[in-house]
């Protein structure tokens, strides 16, 4: 009997500490995946990872890493790559046979998108689906509300009555004036058809924000106008998304909802770049780059740190944008293609040849 109990209790003490390794080993898990979560994409496995070539300086080169890259030093060079890419953009702006694809006035739309942090003198202009998330963290620090970035509530961030971050649209014609001429400015742009796939995937794929109406306004009238394939029961495929946005009359979206849908707007629609002089535009693919150098020409890297960047993350993908694209006919790309046009050539991105013939 008693050898009995020996062995009873030798197996619950081996099935306990069992027990307690699978529990550790799912805490560390869930814990190594933090960064990713809270950065607002998740990692995502892919046949093959293809960088892409902004200009010969700005390669990002997609290497795997042990650990989520911290952006806190600058490269030697980045005045250059900034200079160039500024350049760039004043050249476009002044050619006038691209006038209609470069230009847009800076209307009540575009003021509403540029947060203020009147503390600093920043004007931070929001492209959707290019990790402003994190950049709102980095203002929201700034105007004093929070004292690091790991004590503001997730929910308060995309709160634009309660997290401090006033729109330039909410001051008086004069103050607008005086900040515009005054105040640090910047934003940020990525690929415009790797922008359109997140933009797709965040709002009717994965919602993360549970903002319902994406899916059961949205995406129906959207299926209703241009789905081809009636039978079809699905959901919102790509391919309808994409018509939709190739159509030259798409607004007629904003009008029956009632206001501008601003995470496929183009970035000449959002931040105006050819009537606002902005101090620096960064890109998503040279972001680990990219933030130290806005922070430190804003005279704030002693003050914030951007949040960490999972490795790779940013890197331009050209294998997720062929498999999204494999499905959509070349009539329908040149028509995507010619809306998005503008936003391509002012920010140095390479055609997508690949797509296009």
């Amino acid at each position: 009997m008693s050898e009995n109990m020996r062995h009873r209790c030798l197996l619950l003490a081996v099935c306990g500490w069992a027990v307690f390794m699978l529990l550790f080993v799912s805490k560390f898990i869930t814990l190594s995946l933090r960064d990713k979560e809270e950065y607002g994409i998740k990692p995502q496995i892919l046949d093959k990872t293809v960088t892409k070539k902004i200009k010969p300086q700005e390669r990002t080169l997609h290497t795997a890493k042990p650990a989520p890259s911290t952006p806190n030093e600058l490269d030697p060079h980045w005045d250059a790559v900034h200079a160039e890419r500024l350049n760039l953009l004043k050249n476009v702006c002044r050619n006038a046979s691209l006038r209609n694809l470069t230009y847009c006035p800076i209307t009540k739309f575009v003021l509403d998108r540029i947060f203020v942090c009147d503390k600093h003198k920043i004007l931070f202009c929001q492209t959707p689906k290019v990790g402003n998330t994190q950049w709102k963290k980095v203002l929201i620090v700034l105007n004093g509300e929070f004292k690091s970035i790991k004590d503001i509530p997730e929910p308060l961030i995309h709160n634009h009555e309660r997290n401090g971050l006033p729109r330039l649209s909410s001051y008086s014609e004069l103050e607008i004036t005086k900040r515009l001429k005054t105040y640090f400015k910047f934003f940020i742009v990525r690929d415009p058809f790797e922008r359109l796939i997140s933009a797709f995937k965040d709002k009717f794929l994965k919602n993360p924000r549970f903002e319902p109406w994406y899916r059961y306004n949205i995406a129906p009238a959207i299926i209703q106008k241009y789905r081809r394939n009636r039978t079809e029961t699905k959901g919102l495929q790509f391919d309808d998304f994409i018509r939709y946005l190739g159509d030259p009359n798409h607004k007629w979206l904003d009008i029956k909802i009632g206001e501008p849908i601003i995470h496929w707007a183009t970035y000449v629609e959002l931040c105006a770049p050819c009537g606002i002089k902005y101090n620096i535009i960064g890109h998503h693919e040279t972001l680990e780059k990219d933030a130290p150098y806005i922070l430190k020409k804003a005279g704030m890297s002693n003050l914030v740190s951007y949040p960490p960047i999972p490795s790779g993350i940013t890197a331009y993908n050209r294998t997720k944008v062929e498999q999204y694209f494999s499905g959509i006919s070349k009539r329908d790309i040149k028509r995507l293609h010619a809306r998005f046009q503008g936003d391509f050539k002012l920010f140095g991105y390479d055609e997508p040849e690949f797509l296009l013939n």
